[in-house]
């Protein structure tokens, strides 16, 4: 299949998945994923970063991209192609080679009973190296490109090789396939904390030396500043804030954004914000009430926060989905219930 013309390797246009949530004999329908768009440029490779503490809607969006879940309105774009409309036999052919996963549980990728360079054996045949030779010799050099070798590897099954070394392994498959675009969802996330930067690094490696983009999902701001070169921060199912990583983490705007930065310390990769951070547990009513998602929990929010969902506005340089940043000036501040809660507001 021949991709269309495109500055763009990756586009995401207003996509949204809805689920329903059954309670008793009634039923609640929210939007994991609300019309978000991103797009990953074609001109030159990057890493671009999907941040948000759990139930962003984060994975969902990463599952669409990769076709296993439907999306329920929008379109993605690869290369030119709207990939909701192709065919299985195209999206096996051709966009299957194309994009590849790494999954966040490196050991649920293979099975306990076959040994790991099988599965490298069968995807370097399966994608064209029909000789064995040529096929060990394709995989051998694959792997030293993530720092193993095949005689490390052969003969050995997942069980007997390390949270690192298998999740390396899974790097090491997905580019046996000569990928343009990566798609990986906390790569890093159940392996050791002594291995996770080598991961990481390995990633930054891969985009110099292979030209090789990546949708890295995380909801780690230590190593999305560090490897992003743009992210896109979500609540709720909502991009709330996207553009440069140095600007978008470096000097947030969005609220939300504030308050997760404000949370970790960017020098240690080993704070989670869902361990740190001072934010409510996932709650239906955020994703299906009107207004803004965070307005119960913004320092910020105004009268209007609660009553409309804010549009994205272009400022310094990122998008910001927050009425503080209505050029008309959308209304006043006024106090939080927890500002008022926390005794930070008092009256007179």
């Amino acid at each position: 299949m021949q991709p269309s013309p495109s500055k763009n390797l990756l586009q995401i246009s207003d996509l949204s998945k809805v689920f329903t949530i059954r309670r008793g004999l009634s039923s609640i329908k929210f939007q994991a994923v609300d019309h978000a768009s991103l797009t990953i440029q074609a001109e030159k490779p990057e890493i671009f970063t999907l941040a948000g503490e759990s139930g962003s809607g984060k994975t969902t969006l990463a599952r669409m991209v990769l076709g296993l879940q439907d999306p329920s309105d929008g379109h993605i774009y690869y290369k030119g192609v709207d990939i909701t409309g192709i065919s299985r036999k195209q999206r096996r052919d051709w966009f299957m080679r194309e994009v590849q996963p790494i999954f966040q549980d490196p050991f649920a990728t293979f099975s306990p009973l076959k040994k790991v360079d099988t599965y490298l054996f069968e995807t370097a045949k399966h994608y064209g190296a029909k000789s064995s030779d040529r096929g060990r010799n394709l995989v051998d050099q694959t792997l030293t490109s993530v720092g193993l070798s095949l005689r490390e590897v052969a003969g050995r099954y997942p069980n007997e090789l390390s949270g690192g070394q298998i999740q390396r392994i899974s790097v090491a498959r997905a580019l046996l396939t000569a990928p343009s675009l990566l798609v990986a969802d906390e790569p890093v996330s159940m392996v050791d904390a002594s291995l996770r930067m080598s991961i990481v690094n390995l990633f930054k490696t891969l985009k110099e030396e292979r030209n090789l983009s990546v949708l890295y999902i995380t909801h780690d701001l230590a190593t999305a500043y560090y490897l992003a070169d743009r992210i896109a921060v979500m609540l709720r199912g909502w991009i709330v804030e996207s553009g440069p990583v140095e600007r978008v983490l470096g000097n947030p705007l969005h609220p939300y954004t504030q308050l997760l930065k404000g949370s970790i310390p960017l020098a240690d990769p080993d704070r989670r914000w869902d361990e740190k951070a001072d934010l409510a547990p996932m709650d239906i009513e955020e994703y299906t009430r009107a207004g803004c998602r965070f307005a119960d929990r913004c320092p910020h929010v105004m009268d209007i926060c609660r009553r409309q969902v804010p549009p994205d506005y272009e400022v310094e340089g990122r998008t910001v989905k927050c009425f503080l940043y209505d050029p008309a000036g959308a209304g006043v501040p006024v106090p939080s219930q927890a500002a008022l809660d926390s005794g930070a507001i008092h009256h007179a």
